[in-house]
């Protein structure tokens, strides 16, 4: 049973949306959205739009009004005339609520890149035809989402209905004394209850944002929590199967050390230790400023660059210390380090002496002896 258990467990949707699910969500034009936010940013900004642009529209209407009702005679009974008026009236309407709609359109792309971020999804343009079934769209209507939707949506029109209704009836004498007041002066006064209506609303629209924002960051990181094979999935689809990254790592390896044993025939010296480790020099004094390490390796490795250099007659030359030195501090293609540079130079002047004597012949050089490394430069006893 144990096994069923950890298998269904597996399955639940438990773990905490990675970062590549999140970005695949964004991709897909998946955001946490708030309509409650973008209706409270569009309601507070409408209203201080108002407030600060009231007076001049107020004016702008006023002129509006004005030149509506003042035309000719003759132009009352000459339709291309009338319509040249009102094409004058609705393009002056146009042009005065031209701000307003500016900022409202402002307001309601700020609402969902404040919570959201912005966010541009080409697959989100594309059809859906999924969404396109009347079964699954009554199955959203009547799903969880859809009556808490619902229920916001009635919570919502009961506390603008209130709200409105509150502010009417606690200054209801007062509306009533505005039909003896001066039509201006009582246009005024109106506005003013009306601009405190409005902020009202607006307020209460906030509290009813700042309840429903983290509802709805909630619910969109329950909507894309993953389940533990899928984080393992998603792991191993990043970071690769650890089997293929081993056997890429042993090609990689094999195809190094192949690299490198060919390298062996054009050296000038292997110096050995003699059965431990084998490192193989080359020194080219045009084109190299010091000694490079061509290819190096320790136990079998070893062997069989000695065999391969002894099949290519590369000198051999045993030298515990150095041999161990050199495979310490020196990686392949790379200059040997400066600290060995003195002891080197006495093997390749050995190398370059044997060379001629192969060439022209007379008494053979003598091998170097007792070949010192640095203090600190060998890291292994002589025996090894």
């Amino acid at each position: 049973m144990e096994p069923a258990v950890a298998e269904d467990s597996d399955l639940e949707k438990t773990e905490a949306p990675s970062p590549r699910r999140l970005e695949q969500a964004r991709e897909e034009g998946q955001v946490p959205q708030s309509r409650e936010l973008s209706t409270f940013f569009v309601t507070i900004t409408g209203v201080l739009a108002l407030w600060m642009l009231g007076g001049w529209m107020a004016e702008r209407l006023a002129g509006l009004v004005r030149t509506g009702f003042a035309f000719e005679r003759d132009t009352a009974f000459d339709v291309v005339l009338m319509i040249g008026v009102l094409r004058g009236q609705l393009s002056g309407a146009l042009l005065m609520l031209m701000p307003l709609f500016l900022v409202l359109l402002l307001a309601a792309v700020a609402a969902p890149i404040a919570l959201g971020g912005l966010n541009f999804a080409p697959k989100a343009l594309g059809p859906n035809f999924g969404r396109m079934n009347p079964l699954k769209g009554l199955g959203r209507m009547f799903s969880a989402h859809g009556l808490m939707e619902m229920v916001k949506a009635i919570l919502k029109s009961l506390i603008i209905g209130g709200v409105a209704s509150m502010v009417l009836w606690s200054n209801k004498d007062h509306l009533f004394d505005l039909m003896v007041m001066p039509i201006e002066a009582g246009m005024a006064d109106f506005s003013g209850t009306v601009i405190l209506a409005a902020v009202l609303i607006a307020a209460s629209l906030g509290l009813l944002a700042l309840m429903d924002v983290p509802f709805q960051l909630w619910q969109y990181n329950k909507k894309l929590r993953m389940t533990k094979e899928e984080v393992r999935r998603e792991g191993k689809e990043q970071e690769g199967d650890p089997q293929i990254k081993a056997r890429v790592r042993a090609m990689q390896r094999e195809m190094a050390r192949r690299r490198m044993m060919a390298e062996v025939p054009n050296a000038d010296v292997v110096v050995t230790n003699p059965t431990h480790f084998s490192v193989a020099l080359k020194y080219d004094a045009e084109r190299m400023g010091a000694p490079v390490v061509v290819a190096k390796g320790r136990g079998e490795m070893a062997l069989k660059i000695r065999e391969l250099a002894r099949e290519h007659d590369v000198p051999l030359l045993e030298a515990p210390p150095l041999a161990r030195a050199l495979y310490k501090h020196c990686e392949l293609e790379q200059a040997i380090p400066a600290a060995l540079y003195t002891v080197v130079a006495e093997v390749m002047a050995y190398v370059y002496q044997l060379d001629t004597w192969m060439k022209q012949g007379g008494l053979p050089p003598q091998m170097p002896a007792s070949l010192a490394v640095p203090e600190g430069m060998d890291p292994g006893s002589p025996d090894e």
